[in-house]
This record gives C-alpha cells, sequence and structure tokens, in this order.
C-alpha cells in the first residue's frame, strides 16, 4: 500500500511516500515501524490511540478506528495539524 509522509516524519521515511502492508490500518502503522523504527510513536500515543495532532486518510475518507479494514490498493495519507501561534 502507498502511504504519503508529511514533512514532519520525513526525517523517518527520508521520502514523502511510503510502502506497507497489513490487513487493518494498525497492521500498515505497525509494518511502518518495522521499516521506519521510531515513526508509529509520533502516529500513536501511550493509550493505542490516534494522536491528537494526526489525521490519518483512506483514498480521501479520514479513519479514526486501527482496526479499520484495507486493501492492498488502498491510500493512506497521514496529515499532521500545524501547532503554535
Amino acid at each position: 500500500m502507498k502511504v504519503l509522509i508529511p514533512s514532519a516524519l520525513r526525517s523517518y521515511t527520508e521520502r514523502g511516500e511510503a510502502d506497507a502492508c497489513g490487513a487493518t490500518l494498525g497492521a500498515v502503522l505497525t509494518d511502518l515501524e518495522r521499516r521506519y523504527s521510531g515513526i508509529r510513536f509520533r502516529i500513536i500515543d501511550e493509550q493505542d490511540q490516534i494522536r491528537r495532532h494526526i489525521r490519518l486518510f483512506v483514498n480521501g475518507e479520514q479513519v479514526h478506528d486501527l482496526s479499520q479494514p484495507l486493501d492492498a490498493k488502498d491510500e493512506l495519507v497521514i496529515v499532521q495539524a500545524l501547532t503554535g501561534g
């Protein structure tokens, strides 16, 4: 599956796009962690929830559940909200 990586996380992947495998959103993020150590913690918190400033979109639709089923043809976009003032 194609995963689009925001610029704030590209220090892990060194590019704006990565490949990952998994039958669910959680499995895809686990595969990303296997390939790019440390990236999952920037997306998922200690309670295994998507962090407040992260939005995940599968084929253009926002998803909130790590058990969301995915297909190898899907596209996952990770969006990180801008903060500050």
